[in-house]
């Protein structure tokens, strides 16, 4: 356990450090627009292995592709380290010129082995590095592809039950710096346990109508974040609350990175909205 515990502690500590490196510059266009410039990509892939060869997963994490291939998403899968069907879903959204490589080494250090957990690539390729990929651009005008993106994100997470056989009350949705954008943006019109925003921000507020319930959100935010500015998470803390969002909220003294005590933030959040689900269900 302790080796296990100490090999966790590695792979955090390096793919903390390619998300570090693969923000090198920023700047800050607009009210909610960041450029995020380099993106280390092989880096990612050995790190991805690493993961895949130190983790107890049944199955070996794998590329896949679900349904009409206009509206799917390549992602990768880890599937539970128990072998058993999955008790629930995590759903991993990189950020802007990222790609699913660059969070799945994260997985094993989740900890939550009757979990099945996915990194989905967003669906298009960044245009200023090699290998990364973008939910929108946020050098485009209107942030362009947000709305074709936030719409094929949305049929992508509907259809995985289908496939999963977790239905979307016990999907927990989670992403860093623009994938937790998008987290927020889809997962509050979805039904799904609760939303994880790591180093992210919010596009606009919610609307609150009579009889309408949001999923619980999870915030984690650095305040030493050089990216995504630390004012950018407190917002959103104030708006979704506003709304009538349970939100939980934290900050640490880092950057725009992921720490171990932010893994185990998210993963005591999910377990607890997910025991929620079941007992409502």
């Amino acid at each position: 356990m302790e080796m296990r515990s100490l090999l966790d502690k590695m792979m955090i500590k390096a793919a903390s450090w390619v998300l570090r490196s693969g923000a090198l510059k920023i700047r800050q266009f607009g009210r909610r627009q960041f450029v995020l410039q380099g993106c280390a990509t092989l880096s990612t892939t050995l790190l991805l292995k690493a993961c895949t060869r130190s983790s107890t997963s049944a199955k070996a994490p794998t590329k896949s592709s679900l349904g009409d291939k206009s509206l799917s998403l390549k992602f990768i899968s880890v599937p539970p380290a128990n072998g058993q069907a999955p008790a629930g879903l995590i759903v991993c959204l990189h950020g802007f010129g990222g790609n699913s490589q660059q969070l799945a080494p994260f997985a094993p250090a989740l900890n939550l082995p009757e979990y099945q957990i996915l990194f989905p690539d967003a669906p298009y390729p960044y245009p200023y590095g090699a290998g990364g990929k973008m939910w929108y651009n946020l050098r485009g005008q209107d942030s362009q592809g947000l709305t074709a993106s936030r719409q094929q994100l949305t049929d992508w997470l509907m259809s995985l039950e289908s496939s999963t056989g977790v239905p979307l009350s016990r999907t927990v949705l989670s992403g860093f710096s623009q994938g937790g954008a998008m987290t927020l943006d889809v997962g509050l019109t979805l039904p799904v346990a609760g939303l994880v925003c790591l180093s992210g921000y919010l596009h606009s507020k919610p609307e609150a109508t009579a009889g309408k319930s949001f999923p619980p959100v999870l915030i984690v935010h650095g305040r030493q974040d050089q990216i995504v500015p630390l004012s950018s998470a407190q917002n959103a803390r104030n708006s979704l609350t506003a709304s009538g969002v349970a939100v939980k909220y934290q900050e640490f003294d880092m950057g725009h990175t992921i720490i171990p005590a932010v893994l185990d933030l998210m993963r005591s959040f999910v377990v607890d909205v997910n025991k929620t689900a079941i007992l409502k269900h």
